[in-house]
C-alpha cells in the first residue's frame, strides 16, 4: 500500500472521487436553482389576478374560443403575430380556456427547458466534462432569469417557439430538408428568421437553405388561403407586421427602425436609412456568422444571425430578444481577466432593466434607451470573437496572483474569488459591475421601508426618538445647536451644503480611479473593503429605519440642503421619490468618507497627504450634523461598518497584496543565500 501511495495511483483515485463528488454536488445545486427559478416564474404569473397577467393571450380570446374573434385578428393591434401564428392557435377552443393559463405557462416553461438542453449540447468542441455536466442547468437558469423569457411568460407570447425551432433545425433534426422545414416554420412565425437561410446556404447546407423559404412560403400561403383578410392586413397594410402592438418608437421596440424613430427621424428618409443600415448589418453579420460556423462555433453563428434578425426587424419587442443571450458563448480577449467582460455584459443586458445599468442622466438616454439593440448590433457586427485556432481560445494569458497567505482565523478559508490579483482589472467590467451593484444598492435601500417612505415613517420616527434619547443620556445631542449656529453664518452654511452634496461620490470615485490606474493591487483591496462596508450598511438600513433630524417634526431643524419640508404629507422631502429618506443608520456619508481617509492614510507616501485624507471624514461628519441630515450616532454606525469592512477584507483576503509581495521579495534573497539542503 505504501508503494502504491508513493506511485500516486491511490491518491489519484481518491482525488478523482472527491472531484467527482464535488461535481455531482455542484450539478445538483445548479439543477435545484433552475427548478426554483422555474417554479418562481410560474408562481409569479399564476398568482397575479386575471386581467393583469397573460394580457397578450387574453386579448385573443373571443366569444367562440381562442382567436375565434369577430372581424380581423388585427383590429385591436394587440395580436402582433403572423397570420400563420393565428392559424396555428385556432385549435385552442373555448373548452380549454379555463386551463389555458396553467397549460400555457407550464408549456412555455417546458419549451424553455428544451431550449436550454439544445443550447447546452450545441457548445463548440472541445467541451470538458465539467462544462458538459454543468452547462444545461446554467443555461436553463439564465433563460429563466432573462427578460425575454420573463416577458414571454407574463404576456403569454409565443416567441420561444421560433427560437427553439431554429436551434432544433441547426443542431438536433437529422436531414437537411427537415432542418430547413424547422427554420421555415420558425420564419412563418417570425419572418426575419429567414435570415438563417443564407447562413445555411453559405455553410454548405444547400438543401436546407432551399427548404426553409419553401416551407415559409407554404405556411404563409396556407394562412393566406384560410385568413385572406388578416393576411392582407399583416403583409400589405402593416408591411410585415410593422405598426402592430405598441408604438414603433416605444422603448420596447429594440430594432433599428425603433431607434431611428426615437431619434426623430421619420418619413421616407427614415425608411431609406433603415433599409440601408439593415442591409449593411445583415450582410456583415452573415459574413461573420459563416466564418464562425466554418470554425466549428455554430451556436455562436446562430446567435450572431439571430442578433442581426432582431436589428433588421421593423419591430423587435422584448419577448423577441432572446437571441442576444445566446451570444454569451463567444470568447473575447487574450487575457484571462478580460474573458468575463463579454459574458457578464450579455447577461446583465438580458436580465436587468436598462435603468439599472446607466445613470438617470439625459445625456445617456440615447444609449440607455437602445442598450439591447446596441448589444445585438455589437454581437452581429463588431465584437471580435476568438477563432478556435487562436492560441488564446483555450489558454488565455493567465492572471498573476500574489503568493497565498494563511487564513486569519483557524477554520476561516480565504475566498478564492477575492484572491490577490497583481494585474489591473478590466475597466469595462469594473464600470459595469460598479454601476449594477450601486443600482441594486439603491433598490434595496428604497425597499428597506417597504418600497415607499410613508410605510416606514412611523417606525423611522420612533427610532429617531430612541436615538435622540440615547444621545441625551450620553450628552452628545448637539445636532440642534450646531444646525442653528451654522445657519446664522451664510458662508459656513453654503460651504457645508456644497460639501454634503458634492464630495460624497466625487472623492470615493476619484480614489478608486487613481488606485485603478496607479495602484491596481491596492485597488482590489480598497474596493473589497468598501463593498463589505456598504453591504453591512444595507443590513442596517433594513433592520433599523431611522428618520434623520431634519425629518423629525418636533425638533425644529432647518434642512439647509433640501429646503423646507411639508410634514403634513405622508411623503415629504425633496428626494422621497428617488431614495429612502429613512436610511440614516449607519451614515454612509460618513462611512465612505472614513473609508477614503483610511485608504489615503495607508497608501499615501507623504505625511501631508495622509493628513489631508483624514481631514475629509472630519469635514464630512461636520457637514452631516450641521445640515441636519444625520445624528451623531449615525456617524458612529458608519465608522463601525467601515471598520468591519476592512476587517472582513483582511479575514477573507489576508493582508494587502503589496505587503505580501514585499515580504516575498525580501524572503527571496535570503533563500538564495541560505539554500535548503538537498
Amino acid at each position: 500500500m505504501a508503494n502504491v501511495e508513493h506511485g500516486g495511483r491511490a491518491t489519484d483515485v481518491f482525488g478523482a472521487a472527491a472531484d467527482g463528488a464535488r461535481l455531482r454536488a455542484a450539478r445538483l445545486a445548479l439543477w435545484a436553482v433552475a427548478a426554483i427559478l422555474a417554479i418562481r416564474q410560474m408562481a409569479v404569473v399564476l398568482t397575479t389576478p386575471s386581467g393583469e397577467r397573460l394580457t397578450a393571450l387574453e386579448t385573443w380570446v373571443g366569444p367562440h374560443g381562442v382567436l375565434h374573434v369577430k372581424g380581423s385578428l388585427y383590429d385591436s393591434t394587440q395580436f402582433t403575430g403572423t397570420p400563420f401564428a393565428g392559424l396555428v392557435l385556432k385549435p385552442l377552443t373555448k373548452s380549454a380556456e379555463q386551463a389555458l393559463g396553467w397549460g400555457w405557462t407550464f408549456g412555455t416553461l417546458l419549451l424553455v427547458v428544451a431550449l436550454g438542453l439544445v443550447a447546452a449540447r450545441a457548445l463548440p468542441e472541445p467541451v470538458g466534462r465539467r462544462t458538459s455536466l454543468l452547462a444545461t442547468p446554467v443555461a436553463i437558469s439564465l433563460l429563466m432569469l432573462s427578460l425575454p423569457v420573463r416577458n414571454t411568460l407574463w404576456l403569454g407570447q409565443t416567441s420561444i417557439i421560433p427560437v427553439l425551432l431554429v436551434l432544433l433545425g441547426c443542431f438536433t433534426v437529422r436531414g437537411e430538408r427537415a432542418s430547413g422545414l424547422c427554420i421555415g416554420l420558425a420564419a412563418a412565425l417570425q419572418p426575419t428568421v429567414l435570415l438563417f437561410a443564407p447562413l445555411l446556404w453559405f455553410t454548405g447546407r444547400r438543401r436546407a437553405a432551399l427548404a426553409a423559404p419553401a416551407a415559409f412560403a407554404a405556411c404563409t400561403a396556407l394562412a393566406w388561403a384560410a385568413l385572406p383578410h388578416d393576411s392582407y392586413t399583416y403583409w400589405v397594410h402593416h408591411m410585415g407586421g410593422a405598426g402592430l402592438g405598441g408604438k414603433a418608437d416605444a422603448l420596447a421596440n429594440q430594432s433599428l427602425h425603433g431607434a431611428l424613430l426615437r431619434l426623430d427621424l421619420t418619413g421616407p428618409l427614415e425608411i431609406a436609412v433603415f433599409l440601408v443600415l439593415g442591409a449593411a448589418v445583415a450582410a456583415l453579420a452573415l459574413r461573420r456568422a459563416v466564418r464562425y460556423a466554418r470554425d466549428g462555433q455554430l451556436l455562436l453563428a446562430v446567435a450572431v444571425t439571430g442578433c442581426a434578425a432582431v436589428a433588421v426587424s421593423p419591430t423587435a419587442w422584448q419577448h423577441q430578444l432572446l437571441w442576444v443571450l445566446f451570444a454569451v458563448v463567444g470568447r473575447v480577449g487574450s487575457r484571462a481577466s478580460d474573458r468575463f467582460v463579454w459574458p457578464v455584459a450579455v447577461v446583465v443586458v438580458t436580465t436587468l432593466p436598462a435603468k439599472m445599468m446607466l445613470p438617470n442622466m439625459p445625456v445617456l438616454f440615447p444609449l440607455r434607451d437602445n442598450i439591447v439593440l446596441l448589444a445585438a448590433l455589437a454581437a452581429a457586427t463588431a465584437v471580435p470573437f476568438l477563432s478556435r485556432t487562436s492560441p488564446y481560445y483555450r489558454a488565455p494569458v493567465p492572471t498573476e496572483y500574489a503568493p497565498p497567505v494563511p487564513a486569519r482565523l483557524h477554520g476561516v478559508p480565504l475566498l478564492p474569488v477575492l484572491r490577490r490579483v497583481l494585474t489591473r482589472p478590466n475597466l469595462l467590467l469594473e464600470l459595469l459591475l460598479i454601476r449594477v451593484v450601486y443600482a441594486a444598492y439603491q433598490q434595496v435601500r428604497l425597499a428597506a421601508t417597504g418600497g415607499s417612505n410613508s410605510e416606514g415613517r412611523a417606525a423611522a420616527e420612533h427610532h429617531g426618538r430612541l436615538v435622540l434619547d440615547l444621545e441625551r443620556a450620553l450628552h452628545i445631542d448637539i445636532e440642534h445647536a450646531v444646525n442653528h449656529a451654522v445657519v446664522k453664518i451664510d458662508w459656513l452654511r453654503s460651504f457645508f451644503d456644497f460639501y454634503y452634496e458634492s464630495f460624497h461620490f466625487v472623492v470615493p470615485l476619484t480614489i478608486l480611479g487613481v488606485l485603478y490606474w496607479r495602484r491596481p493591487v491596492d485597488y482590489r483591496w480598497a474596493r473589497a473593503s468598501l463593498g463589505f462596508a456598504t453591504f453591512l450598511a444595507l443590513i442596517g438600513f433594513w433592520l433599523f429605519p431611522l428618520a434623520p433630524p431634519r425629518l423629525m417634526p418636533a425638533l425644529g431643524m432647518i434642512d439647509t440642503v433640501h429646503g423646507v419640508q411639508d410634514f403634513s404629507k405622508p411623503d415629504y422631502g425633496t428626494l422621497t421619490a428617488l431614495t429612502n429618506q429613512y436610511a440614516a443608520m449607519p451614515s454612509l456619508h460618513f462611512g465612505w468618507a472614513l473609508w477614503c481617509g483610511i485608504v489615503i492614510a495607508v497608501i499615501a507616501p507623504k505625511w501631508w497627504m495622509k493628513a489631508l485624507g483624514l481631514l475629509h471624514p472630519f469635514l464630512t461628519v461636520s457637514a452631516i450634523v450641521a445640515t441636519g441630515n444625520h445624528w451623531v450616532l449615525d456617524a458612529v454606525g458608519g465608522a463601525v461598518v467601515v471598520s468591519a469592512g476592512f476587517g472582513l477584507s483582511y479575514l477573507f483576503q489576508g493582508p494587502r497584496a503589496r505587503t505580501v509581495t514585499a515580504v516575498a521579495a525580501q524572503a527571496a534573497p535570503e533563500r538564495v543565500k541560505d539554500p535548503a539542503p538537498s
